[in-house]
């Protein structure tokens, strides 16, 4: 089966983790709708529901894909999955799951413009 997932940080093109998307197709960028907050975790980020619009990029994926993502984003403890809109169809966006730690929001919704 194959699946869409919207990445918005370690794991786009250039950034530590994009290895595990190397078999995927990349099917363009996407700025999701003002319902997000990006947060800088240090290593990585984190998304939880907020009023900003987050950027990122969206892949094909398969299943084996799929749960290399769900182990690497610790799913169901760190990272919970859930649905979003994208040009391209509905596609996984990773929200992270404790909001009560998180300090350092990204303004500009984008993980690779953090200052």
């Amino acid at each position: 089966m194959q699946h869409l997932v919207f990445v918005y940080g370690t794991l786009r093109q250039g950034e530590s983790n994009h290895h595990l998307l190397e078999h995927s197709e990349l099917l363009g960028s996407h700025q999701t709708l003002p319902e997000y907050a990006l947060y800088d975790l240090g290593a990585y980020p984190a998304v939880i529901p907020g009023h900003q619009t987050i950027r990122g990029e969206v892949y094909l994926i398969d299943n084996q894909t799929l749960s290399e993502l769900d182990k690497l984003e610790d799913v169901p403890v760190e990272y919970r999955r859930e649905q979003i809109e994208t040009p391209f169809g509905l596609a996984w966006i990773y929200l992270y799951q404790d909001a009560s730690n998180l300090e350092s929001l990204i303004d500009s919704g984008d993980w690779r413009q953090k200052v």
